[in-house]
């Protein structure tokens, strides 16, 4: 009985002791020239921890449907960063509704296409900000 009670104590404890630690592991990058960028968020998990991360990132890109009662989370986004020159800097598919972005201070163009619409943002970057940039597309038909 009492091993019993230590276990269930002990497996408590353990998950509790656990679960900052698991929310706190870093995002996996990837590169794309000398940008590093994350991107995902699909599940409640991970969305959390996109949404922890997305201060220290300079662009946070948000993809949302809109949709009744609430909007929803849009995944697979073709997303495409310029420079103020029009040099393209990032040109990927989004893994979930965030992409983040570690691009240095300056002014973007970026594109975002989803079901074949595409919407744009200009956005400037500043030395030690974070921006947060939320695409909506209209529900199918809306």
């Amino acid at each position: 009985m009492k091993l019993t009670r230590f276990a269930a104590a002990f497996l408590v404890t353990s998950i509790a002791y656990l679960s900052p630690v698991a929310a706190r592991e870093p995002l996996e990058e990837k590169n794309q020239g000398a940008i590093r960028y994350a991107t995902g968020g699909i599940g409640a998990d991970e969305v959390a921890a996109f949404k922890a991360a997305a201060p220290q990132y300079p662009l946070e890109l948000l993809f949302a449907q809109k949709a009744s009662p609430n909007d929803v989370y849009l995944a697979d986004v073709k997303v495409v960063v310029k420079s103020a020159s029009g040099q393209v800097l990032l040109d990927t598919v989004s893994g979930g509704p965030f992409l983040l972005a570690r691009l240095p201070p300056g002014k973007y163009r970026i594109d975002a296409e989803s079901d074949g619409v595409v919407r744009q943002q200009a956005v400037e970057l500043k030395a030690g900000q974070h921006r947060r940039v939320v695409f909506v597309w209209d529900a199918p038909g809306g």
